[in-house]
């Protein structure tokens, strides 16, 4: 979720909320079914982030999970993040 204002909006990431003004923001184009996509797998590495005691290889993961360039994990990084949640969840 998000705010927009006038001149900036607050935008919810992976890894917290970042206030940005309207003019640095670019649409992706993505479908809307790719933005549900994307919304899951930002709202699993959240979760995941939240957890004091996570390794930080997993949080190296889960960085880089979270910064890829597509609205989608292949299937190894989906095997990864599902991995971590097993690890953290268990």
């Amino acid at each position: 979720m998000g705010s927009i204002g006038e001149f900036s909006c607050t935008v919810t990431m992976w890894d917290g909320e970042y206030t940005v003004k309207i003019d640095h923001l670019k649409t992706l184009n993505y479908l809307p079914a790719e933005c549900q996509q994307m919304q899951v797998i930002c709202d699993r590495i959240s979760r995941l982030r939240e957890n004091e005691n996570l390794e930080e290889a997993a949080r190296a993961v889960l960085k880089y999970l979270g910064e890829l360039k597509r609205p989608y994990l292949n299937a190894f990084e989906e095997e990864l993040l599902s991995f971590i949640e097993q690890k953290t969840y268990k």
